[in-house]
């Protein structure tokens, strides 16, 4: 049997931290799943899931947490049961002028709905030839199946005019 653990991990950027979190789980019988990580204002942050087998789950965390201080983690274990009536997993872009609180609005209507946000990236740029502040956001979301996309559109387009919503049905899962 597995336990699956999740990392969040900052650390100041600098060649190697992947290599010593890659190395540290291979060392203790890990595999690492999935990941995602990108470098921002001069930091490494990023989010990994490691299956390991139970027996030896807790060396494995205790060697993570014996890694250097500068590198931070946190390590909780997570559960892979999947819900009964899985929800449609959808696809998300949207652009729109960039204002303070953008992601608490979109964040307010997906969660009045009930829509859960597996995946979120985000970004601004200059606007082409105005050059405004454009907000781009790509998604991927598990809506109930009784939220139409449809409805679920309509509901993020009344949050602005300027704001363009696109939405595509992954299928079941992803």
């Amino acid at each position: 049997m597995n336990t699956y653990l999740v990392l969040t991990v900052i650390a100041d950027d600098k060649p190697g931290l992947v290599e010593t979190l890659a190395e540290v789980i291979a060392d203790h019988k890990g595999n690492w799943l999935e990941s995602s990580m990108s470098q921002l204002a001069g930091k490494f942050a990023g989010i990994l899931r490691v299956s390991v087998a139970t027996g030896d789950a807790q060396t494995l965390i205790d060697a993570l947490s014996s890694l250097p201080a500068e590198l931070k983690l946190v390590v909780e274990q997570a559960e892979t049961e999947e819900p009964a009536d899985e929800p449609t997993t959808v696809d998300l872009n949207l652009v729109g002028n960039d204002r303070p609180g953008i992601i608490r609005e979109i964040s307010h209507a997906l969660a009045m709905l009930s829509v859960n946000v597996k995946q979120l990236s985000s970004h601004c740029e200059p606007a082409p030839m105005s050059g405004d502040v454009l907000f781009r956001a790509q998604a991927v979301l598990q809506v109930p199946r009784e939220i139409s996309l449809e409805s679920l559109q309509g509901e993020l387009e009344q949050l602005a005019d300027d704001l363009i919503v696109e939405l595509r049905d992954s299928g079941p899962g992803g």
